[in-house]
């Protein structure tokens, strides 16, 4: 048996569990339930002597931890199954805890067996899948054979085959008088899995109790009632008698009605006087998630904002037009611009179809890089450059009457 007395534990400022009192009883599937950081690893640290609690204590069969005579033969668990020497095979692992603990060598091919990893009991842990080093950390709780065992997440890595041997163990341990505490955030693994639930929240505990009662205590009390599809003045009809009756009625996205303040017989009366025919009647079975969420829904300290994607949508298609100035620092091509790739339709042309009167192929039309700019006033022409100078050629003869110096018969005859 797992008792703590007004445990709490303070990280300087920060109060990660306060005054915490519960018991984990042997014979039963114990499960330990909260949001991410409400405490639980925590708490699982302090039951086993790794942190010293601020105040209050925890004791194991009624000593504390560090007290206990040879406490991993009374105590085995499963924290992090990473933390194992990664050069080890999985049996020197083992046996190493063994040794340690005085427990036979024989045992380390006993656990081995129970986990399934005898065929790869020489091979180094390193290369281990997630779902290998879960079940090697589970063989490593078990190697002492103790009663009273502590579980972290155990099915965290493993495929369903492997999800439902664990379920199956946790039972069969359970069954044969030991104290089981496992922490899951699977809720539908731990509905199959648990007997009973201790549930925290902001380090502090917000139920006690059988999954049965959990489930009956956080769960709306409704019932859902189906009128035919092919009729839907019915219902209307029945929408407005349970109304008048004191019922709280809500339509379903399905088409079916949640009718809440009225026991199903009372409905079932209503019906039949109002002369609409039912098609289901039947009452709400809440699942342990929902109730789950019910009871921590103002106690999760990490939730999600909405996520706005902007300027990540993908391109419209063809004919879907985009506004200019739709995406806030995108510019967008003025009214009456065909994109790239894109051309308006054609009256007379199917899509997907040639068109006949389509004129030969043109570059497409590309959008600037930058948005235009307003126009400028002209600049003054700019003066071309002075030609390079170049070297004189040598004269050549003119051709004769043309361009020649004038002779004295020349000058005779002119005159």
């Amino acid at each position: 048996m797992i008792e703590a007395f007004g445990l709490t534990k303070r990280y300087g400022a920060k109060t990660a569990v306060y005054d915490l009192s519960f018991q984990v009883r042997p014979g039963l599937v114990t499960g330990f339930l909260g949001p991410n950081g409400s405490g639980k690893s925590t708490t699982m640290r302090m039951i086993l002597g790794l942190d010293a609690p601020t105040a209050g204590h925890v004791t194991v069969n009624g000593h504390l931890y560090r007290q206990l005579p040879n406490a991993p033969r009374q105590v085995g668990a499963l924290l992090d199954a990473k933390a194992i020497h990664g050069g080890r095979s999985a049996y020197n692992h083992l046996l190493c805890l063994a040794q340690l603990s005085g427990i036979p060598r024989r045992r380390v091919d006993e656990v081995l067996g129970v986990v399934g990893l005898q065929d790869v009991a020489w091979k180094r842990s390193k290369g281990f899948s997630l779902g290998m080093g879960q079940r090697l950390g589970i063989a490593a709780a078990l190697l002492g054979d103790p009663q009273v065992l502590l579980f972290d997440e155990p099915v965290n890595g493993l495929d369903p085959e492997g999800i439902l041997w664990v379920r199956n163990l946790m039972k069969r341990l359970a069954s044969e008088g030991r104290t089981v505490f496992v922490s899951s955030h699977l809720m539908s693994e731990m509905a199959l899995t648990a007997d009973h639930l201790i549930v925290i929240g902001r380090g502090q505990l917000l139920a006690d109790m059988s999954v049965k009662d959990f489930i009956a205590h956080n769960s709306a009390d409704f019932a859902l009632v189906r009128t035919p599809d092919t009729e839907p003045e019915q219902r209307g009809r029945l929408s407005t008698v349970l109304a008048e009756a004191g019922g709280h009625v809500r339509p379903e996205p399905d088409g079916a009605l949640r009718v809440s303040g009225l026991p199903l017989p009372r409905i079932s009366d209503l019906a039949h006087e109002a002369g609409v025919r039912l098609w289901e009647l039947s009452p709400h079975s809440a699942s342990l998630e929902e109730a789950y969420m019910r009871m921590t829904q103002g106690v999760v300290d990490y939730r999600s904002t909405e996520d706005p994607r902007a300027g990540l949508q993908a391109p419209p298609g063809v004919g879907h037009a985009v506004p200019p100035g739709a995406v806030p620092g995108v510019w967008s091509p003025p009214p009456g611009a065909v994109p790239a790739g894109y051309a308006p339709p054609v009256p007379g042309v199917i899509p997907g179809q040639a068109n006949p009167y389509a004129t030969p192929p043109q570059a497409p039309w590309q959008a600037p890089r930058t948005p235009p700019q307003a126009p400028q006033a002209p600049q003054a022409p700019q003066v071309p450059p002075p030609a390079p100078r170049q070297a004189p050629t040598p004269p050549t003869a003119a051709p004769e009457g043309v361009g020649a110096e004038p002779t004295e018969r020349d000058s005779e005859d002119a005159r």
